[in-house]
């Protein structure tokens, strides 16, 4: 057995690792010297506290507050086993530290002490008669209502249509007529499932409650408010129904009848039930480090425990989160409130149903160091602030107000909101396993947050979404994220918006209200967000996307190995220093002024801009394509044909070390050295520490050998630019224009300029920029289709067109 002295000295080391340990607490050799108590899953409430006698963890809180903690250094140590809890471990300020003192509560063998929020069962099963290879079994009075099941510790599927299929590209499987009358219709009791389904457009996701059904089988449902982007409503194909006990016919699936208290469970093969031990969840949070605005939490330090097994939450996500897509729910496994200088450090978290670590309102200095989490039903890390601190503050993409009436104060409200936090050294995989809209970190309404030597892999959306400008100040660096937008569409590995008090749908109003006041984009991104020193990649979006209005970024020394960097429109953004392997750069729909500055950087493509007016920016120069083998630096026809800048801009072989084996440095002699790249480490991504080096996944290497293609080769759609009625009209083609006209799918014809010289099309309004869709009732996906219904019909009494993301009928003037 360890001594006491023994384990001070290891937490201590622990300690060390995380944050700064303060001068007074050293003693000779480095150790920290703490009173200390131990608990057991199985201690007794009035141990002394000892190894050999330990304390259960409720006699421990009592003796804590008894000892009023933060007078002295104090140690729990949480000896290994799982521990089971009956309500969360609440933190309050009468169990934390002070300026002079820590608390810290550690495992005795880091990952050993099991925090659970399942409560296990003992069950006796028995086969249902007529029903092979099914089992029920009668759960216990008093249980709470849960939605997973574990079987020794792994996750059952609750019954679902259709079946689980891993390989399934959506949702882990999809089927149109999941919701149809003709499927309902073969369900006694549908009340008590839900239903799933991706945003039309893949923006995320929507979850429903099944309420019941009528007597036509058409199915009650209640919710879809965890999208802030509704109105174009759920996928017609990718959904699926879980939690209906008539689905319940494959091995693995499982479903409870609260009413009767029976549990039903299809075992696979290799699970024999007469040993096997079964769990369910009754926990939403595991953990409430809780204070006061005027008492915060202070100095409790929490290292090396394993968090496991809660409730799902996808019901709860109901706050919109401004103008972005989110929408929110404030909790999670571990759940941070009113508390300063605290850390949660070289822990495991894992098998959760919500978010795994929500740092909600007032925080400051907060520490999320060494950990590790990993299938999680929503979000890894959620930083978000209060609304109130946003001033002017509006909730949803289409809703505006007038510059007469919105506060023109600078900065937030109030100080109730997270800043000057730090995640470091943690890596982040399979998160979002239920909510699609969802990201490894998601930081919205908060200020000064630092992301360090993070590995992000292996999820449906961003790895990293930065949800509103307010309040800047952020800093990504070091990290490694790939492997993203998996499960969704439109989106990157890094995403932000900036949909913050000076943007309006319309560019034109934003034109015109910042010309008068040329502070207005920074009125709540008050500070500069930097994302510097990255490796990135994603193959079904951008590398790094600057969605809607997002300003003041500067984005330098980044390693972008497949998606590119997207603009939209935004203000004071410095692109400098990158590379953007087998990709270029897109702009889009940029605003006049924007002062944007793209310099210095490695393309492999040409500018793949959409929406753009004459306005390119502040400055675009000293850039080159990548040209594999072309040892003659030539003049960037391409980019300045499209800029109309770059004046010294280049074409040339960048003459990287050994990009085979990701290292994209540049020798001394390329033409990129000359003009004024520099070269960056390409050895100093992701986590550090060895426990996470070992566990983390490998990006996947491009190869840069191969001719680069143009961004729309391949496709089926013709996607020249031609005339018709005097205006340049072409089909929508691609991710980007799709994007950029804020469509669900690739379709529609883009009047791409030159429609005030149409006298034809000044009848009915229609502006540059405009998607059209209809023409009278005739749907029109493609150029080919317009002119058939101009030649049935010259003058329609109405078109539609797509603008600002909402369809807009124009009539015949």
């Amino acid at each position: 057995m360890k001594t006491t002295r023994q384990i001070f000295s290891f937490i201590a080391i622990l300690t060390a690792t995380t944050a700064t340990i303060p001068a007074q607490q050293n003693t000779g050799g480095g150790t920290v010297l703490f009173e200390t108590l131990y608990a057991a899953p199985n201690g007794n409430s009035d141990a002394p506290g000892t190894p050999a006698e330990p304390l259960s963890l409720s006699a421990v809180r009592q003796r804590l507050r008894s000892k009023s903690a933060g007078k002295s250094n104090l140690a729990v140590v949480l000896l290994d086993g799982t521990y089971e809890l009956d309500e969360p471990l609440v933190f309050t300020n009468d169990m934390d530290g002070d300026a002079a003192n820590t608390v810290v509560w550690g495992a005795e063998n880091p990952g050993a002490a099991i925090l659970s929020g399942a409560r296990t069962l003992k069950l006796k099963w028995t086969p249902v008669p007529g029903r092979p290879g099914l089992f029920q079994a009668d759960t216990p009075p008093g249980l709470k209502p849960f939605d997973q099941l574990y079987v020794n510790g792994a996750p059952q599927i609750l019954a679902r249509y259709p079946n689980h299929n891993p390989a399934a590209k959506y949702l882990n499987g999809t089927a149109r007529d999941a919701t149809d009358a003709a499927r309902a219709a073969r369900w006694k009791k549908p009340a008590g499932g839900f239903v799933h389904a991706l945003h039309r457009g893949h923006w995320g996701d929507f979850h429903y409650a099944i309420t019941g059904k009528t007597p036509e089988n058409k199915l009650i449902l209640e919710g879809g408010w965890g999208n802030n982007r509704p109105e174009q409503g759920p996928h017609r194909d990718h959904r699926f129904v879980e939690g209906i006990f008539e689905e319940l016919d494959a091995p693995g699936e499982w479903f409870h009848d609260a009413a009767t208290r029976t549990l039903y469970y299809q075992p696979p093969a290799d699970i024999d039930l007469a040993t096997a031990t079964t769990s369910v969840p009754q926990l939403e949070t595991l953990v409430h480090i809780t204070g006061t605005r005027d008492n915060p939490v202070r100095n409790l330090r929490l290292i090396g425990f394993t968090y496991k097994h809660t409730l799902r939450t996808f019901m709860k996500k109901r706050e919109p989160l401004q103008r972005s897509d989110w929408c929110v729910h404030r909790g999670g496994a571990i759940l941070i409130e009113n508390a300063e200088n605290c850390v949660i450090a070289n822990s495991t978290l894992t098998l959760l149903g919500g978010n795994a670590i929500c740092v909600n309102n007032y925080n400051r200095n907060i520490t999320l160091s060494g950990n590790h989490i990993h299938d999680i039903g929503a979000n890894g890390i959620l930083f978000v602030g209060d609304a109130t601190a946003a001033r002017s503050p509006l909730y949803h993409y289409s809703k505006t107000q007038s510059l007469e009436t919105m506060d023109k104060t600078p900065g937030p409200k109030n100080d109730n909101y997270p800043s000057n936090c730090r995640v470091a050294d943690t890596l982040i995989t399979r998160i979002g396993v239920v909510e699609k809209q969802s990201a490894g970190v998601n930081i919205d309404l908060s200020s000064r947050i630092t992301l360090s030597h993070c590995t992000i892999a292996n999820v449906p959306r961003a790895g990293i979404n930065i949800g509103s400008g307010t309040w800047g100040g952020h800093r990504i660096e070091h990290c490694d994220i790939f492997d993203t937008v998996r499960e969704t569409g439109d989106h990157g590995s890094f995403n932000s918006w900036g949909r913050d008090r000076f943007w309006y749908p319309d560019r034109r109003i934003t034109n015109r209200n910042v010309a008068a006041h040329p502070d207005m984009p920074y009125w709540d991104v008050t500070e500069e967000i930097t994302i510097d020193h990255n490796r990135w990649r994603c193959d079904h979006g951008w590398d790094i996307d600057l969605d809607d209005g997002s300003s003041r970024y500067r984005i330098t020394n980044n390693l972008c190995l497949n998606g590119g960097i997207k603009l939209r429109e935004g203000y004071g953004r410095i692109v400098e220093n990158n590379i953007t392997v087998n990709n270029g750069f897109h702009p889009h729909c940029w605003y006049a002024q924007s002062n944007d500055i793209v310099r210095r950087n490695i393309f492999f493509k040409n500018y793949a801009p959409s929406h753009m007016g004459k306005e390119w920016g502040r400055e675009l120069d000293f850039n080159i394509i990548h040209r594999h083998g072309v040892t003659d630096p030539v003049p960037a026809t391409e980019l300045q044909e499209r800029s109309r800048k770059d004046q010294h801009s280049i074409a040339a072989d960048a003459r990287f070390l050994s990009p085979e084996k990701g290292d994209y440095r540049v020798a001394p002699d390329s033409p990129a050295a000359k003009l004024g790249f520099v070269n960056f480490p390409m050895d100093n991504f992701g986590v550090t520490s060895p426990r996470l080096r070992a566990l983390a996944p490998a990006v996947k290497l491009p190869d840069h050998t191969t001719a680069v293609s143009d961004a729309t080769a391949g496709n089926r759609r013709s996607d020249a630019t031609r005339t018709w009625q005097k205006a340049r009209i072409k089909n929508i083609v691609g991710l980007g224009e799709r994007s950029a006209a804020g469509l669900m799918e690739e379709t529609g014809v883009w009047l791409v300029g030159d429609t005030a010289k149409s006298k034809f099309l000044a009848r009915y309004g229609a502006r540059d920029g405009d998607v059209l869709l209809r023409w009278n009732n005739v749907t029109i996906t493609s150029v080919e289709e317009l002119l058939a219904a101009e030649k049935t019909t010259p003058a329609p009494s109405s078109i539609h067109v797509w603008r600002n993301q909402q369809m807009v009928q124009l009539n015949i003037k």
